[in-house]
């Protein structure tokens, strides 16, 4: 598709059937991902990375192995629902959990 300006990126993963995440690296962090899940749309990945960190297979995706698990995944991405996506990324990637998360490692910090 080509680089995509911010609307157009959440039109297309909103209407997509799953994100395919074939990484092939130690991804330190899937950007792409959450930006698929907070649009209620499973991602099917490799294990890599912060996949599994992510990922919660058969709730919000599928983490596999090859090419082959992923062809058999992309099958079952109907029974992922929008709705689990969504939550997953509100609960772990939300402004105010990170921001309390902040204040928690800054008040570490200062006490030392």
């Amino acid at each position: 598709i080509g680089s995509l300006n911010f609307t157009k990126k959440i039109k297309y993963l909103k209407k997509a059937r799953c994100l395919l995440f074939p990484i092939l690296w130690e991804e330190p962090f899937g950007l792409v991902m959450v930006e698929a899940l907070a649009c209620g749309t499973p991602v099917v990945a490799f294990r890599r990375g912060s996949v599994p960190e992510i990922i919660q297979d058969g709730v919000n995706g599928f983490v596999v192995e090859n090419v082959d698990e992923m062809v058999e995944a992309v099958g079952k991405v109907a029974t992922i629902s929008p709705v689990k996506c969504r939550e997953s990324v509100e609960k772990r990637f939300s402004v105010e959990r990170m921001i309390d998360e902040y204040e928690d490692l800054f008040k570490e910090i200062a006490v030392k």
